[in-house]
């Protein structure tokens, strides 16, 4: 009789203790999906964040900034490969986001880079952020912390490109 509720019992204690899954969020013709971060050292000062981001809309879009109570200050960052050697740069000009285009800030590309932490960040985490854009105006997402070597998720709408 008890082996019949042991398994259920198990499964559901299972699950809480998994990170809840990013949800998507949208805001008129924009979509930020899966809002994810890596863990960061204990003693880090500076960590990325990480999503995919859909224009939907019929007129090109841009992302200006990103802001979170976790940091001082957060910037917008490419990463490029010249010659054999990765070079990071920050976007003073945001990231365009065209008409029907998905943009993905991604480990080695484009990404957000969260700078003064307040602590590091810890996996399992969720640090709130306000990201603003030109048309769409300030979309509030939550960045889910994964583990410090964490690859990108993949993507539950099988990744518009």
């Amino acid at each position: 009789m008890t082996h019949r509720f042991a398994l259920p019992l198990i499964m559901a204690c299972a699950n809480l203790s998994l990170p809840a899954a990013a949800q998507d969020v949208r805001k008129g013709d924009i979509t930020i999906s899966q809002p994810w971060s890596r863990a960061t050292a204990p003693r880090a000062t500076v960590g990325a964040g990480y999503a995919q981001i859909r224009n939907g809309g019929k007129t090109a879009d841009r992302l200006i900034s990103v802001s979170t109570p976790r940091a001082a200050r957060v910037e917008l960052h490419s990463m490029t490969t010249q010659n054999g050697i990765m070079r990071m740069r920050p976007l003073s000009g945001g990231i365009a986001l065209a008409p029907g285009a998905t943009v993905a800030l991604a480990p080695g590309g484009n990404h957000i880079m969260f700078m003064g932490l307040t602590a590091p960040l810890k996996q399992g985490e969720r640090v709130p952020a306000a990201l603003r854009f030109a048309k769409a105006g300030e979309v509030k997402v939550v960045f889910t912390v994964r583990a410090a070597g964490a690859a990108a998720p993949a993507h539950p709408h099988g990744g518009h490109q």
